[in-house]
Order: C-alpha cells, then sequence, then structure tokens
C-alpha cells in the first residue's frame, strides 16, 4: 500500500506488471526504462530463474518532486509467469497500489491469458488486496504479430469496463507502452487521493505526466 513519509514528504507507491510467461512484461519495463524522462530513476535490476526470464524485476527509485516538494517515488516489478513461482508473485503482489496485467495479444495464448488474471484475482485475495478497488489496467502487447485477437473480439471477450480499462501495445517497438503506464497512474493516484488529499498539492497531477515522457502512437 502506499506510504506517505510526512517528516520526508514522500510517497511511496509500489505498481506490479503481472500476466502469463513471456506475454512482455519485461519488455514493458525495459521500454519504460528508456523512454521517460525528466525522472530520477535507478538501474534496473533482474533475477531470472531457470525456466522463466523473469523472477521479479526491480525499476527503483523512479521518481519526481511536484512543483509543491512532495517526492514522489514508484517502485515498479514484474513477476514471473509460471506457476512454480506463484509464491513469489504472491510476495511481489502484497502491497501493491496498481497493477497493469500484460496479455499477450496471439490467439493461441487466450486460455493461458485467462488463467493468469484468474490467478491474479485470486492471489490479490490471498495478500489482502480488494480486487474489485485495486486500480487495474489491462495492456494487450505483441499487436505486431499476425494471428492475434482483433479488437472487436477484446471488446467482445473482456468487456473493458471501468474496473479495468484495456489497451493495445507493441512493448518491443515501445508502442502503447507509456499510454499503459499513464493510465495506470492516472487510476492509482484518483485511488490515493481521498486518503492522502493530494489535491492539496496543485501541481501534482500535472506533474505526474510533465515528468513523462510524451505518449507514443496506440498500436493496431
Amino acid at each position: 500500500m502506499a506510504e506517505y513519509d510526512d517528516q520526508r514528504n514522500q510517497l511511496l507507491l509500489k505498481l506490479v506488471y503481472y500476466g502469463p510467461a513471456l506475454s512482455g512484461k519485461t519488455s514493458n519495463l525495459a521500454a519504460l526504462h528508456e523512454l521517460l524522462s525528466g525522472v530520477n530513476k535507478g538501474d534496473m535490476m533482474i533475477l531470472e530463474t531457470r525456466n522463466d526470464r523473469t523472477l521479479f524485476f526491480d525499476l527503483f527509485p523512479l521518481g519526481f518532486r511536484t512543483p509543491a516538494g512532495m517526492m514522489i517515488k514508484l517502485k515498479l516489478y514484474t513477476v514471473p509467469g509460471q506457476v512454480q513461482h506463484d509464491s513469489t508473485r504472491k510476495a511481489v503482489l502484497s502491497r501493491a497500489d496498481g497493477v497493469a496485467f500484460i496479455a499477450d495479444s496471439q490467439l493461441s495464448q487466450a486460455e493461458n491469458n485467462l488463467e493468469s488474471f484468474s490467478n491474479l484475482a485470486d492471489n490479490a485475495a490471498r495478500v489482502g488486496l480488494d480486487f474489485a478497488k485495486l486500480p487495474l489496467v489491462v495492456q494487450f502487447n505483441k499487436r505486431d504479430l499476425k494471428a492475434i485477437v482483433s479488437r472487436e473480439e477484446l471488446k467482445e471477450r473482456w468487456k473493458p469496463s471501468p474496473w479495468w480499462p484495456v489497451t493495445l501495445c507493441q512493448a518491443t517497438a515501445h508502442k502503447g507502452v507509456l499510454e499503459s503506464f499513464q493510465l495506470l497512474l492516472k487510476r492509482v493516484y484518483r485511488h490515493i487521493d481521498d486518503e492522502f488529499f493530494l489535491t492539496r498539492d496543485q501541481g501534482l497531477t500535472e506533474a505526474l505526466f510533465v515528468a513523462l515522457a510524451s505518449g507514443s502512437e496506440q498500436p493496431g
């Protein structure tokens, strides 16, 4: 959960990139590391497992100071997609302030996407997160491949709602990565505003986006 340090005037947020194995979670964070500008960003730390690319992905610190002086720091993680690492997924998901669910657009991965999304809902409950209120964005990655689910099918299958809007992405080409991230930040902001009274910092909303690079073209 969001942590506010009154003495340091600092707000710490945790964002988790969740999804099936090889859906593009690492590619998203690697793209963000290259695209984000005007922020204090640390080196990326990758811990690899034997059969999956990533145990978790730590990008810290990523932060900026608002015009009113508040320091916003973000911890960005990915989780391993394979079933045998479920305990690690729960540990990383714990105390998350927001989640980007990275789905694979390939038609052959439809079942894996649904299983992973169901696993996200189950694990959120296990670590004490209210899934119905958790700020969440669903991103369909790999839009550059041929055998992919269409926009129309996505609307019908996932029925985008106020609880989890759907975005499209081609992470390896840096398309849609920032849009997904910015949308998640907006949803997290609205979720924590009542608790931390962020609207009293009149420059915060503007600073969240001025500090980030400009968006890229949304993929098809």
